[in-house]
């Protein structure tokens, strides 16, 4: 398994994954070739990140809002279908965090929809509280100070 920031040359990556990323729950931006183009070529404060099964990308995951000013960033993650329940998912997760605390955040926050039950269940895992709602959806948040993310392949 390997974690990395979205860099250039990742287009094809990127398009990969976002090609069996439905949207149903999980819409923070087009999930286009041109997307996909843009994002490895990004180079502004935010994190765009892929988790890798050998050559495959099986998540997906960022951290935005240091661009916008905000201190706190909200973290977003999607894994590919087949390879879902495997626990790639709280990876990524353990993997955003890191980033964050790296990079000084000291929280973060997300928004998941009410009937997303499987992410859900994985952010109050992971130690998320509900702090109310934004355009429909639930948001969460987490303080990092201390959350230290359990790596194992755990049902997420």
């Amino acid at each position: 398994m390997l974690f990395r920031i979205v860099r250039a040359g990742d287009q094809r990556l990127l398009a990969d994954i976002f090609s069996d990323i439905g949207g149903r729950f999980f819409r923070p931006h087009a999930f286009t070739t041109d997307e996909a183009q843009r994002l490895a070529e990004y180079s502004g404060r935010d994190v765009y990140a892929i988790l890798l099964d050998g050559a495959r990308p099986v998540a997906y995951g960022m951290l935005r809002g240091w661009d916008e000013g905000y201190t706190t960033p909200s973290v977003g993650i999607a894994v590919r279908s087949d390879a879902r329940g495997k626990g790639f998912g709280r990876l990524m997760m353990a993997h955003l965090h890191a980033e964050a605390r790296a990079r000084g955040a000291v929280k973060v926050r997300l928004r998941v929809h009410p009937d997303n039950v499987v992410a859900r269940r994985l952010y109050e895992s992971l130690g998320y509280v509900y702090g109310g709602k934004d355009r429909g959806e639930l948001v969460m948040e987490v303080d990092l100070a201390g959350n230290v993310v359990r790596t194992h392949p755990a049902k997420a």
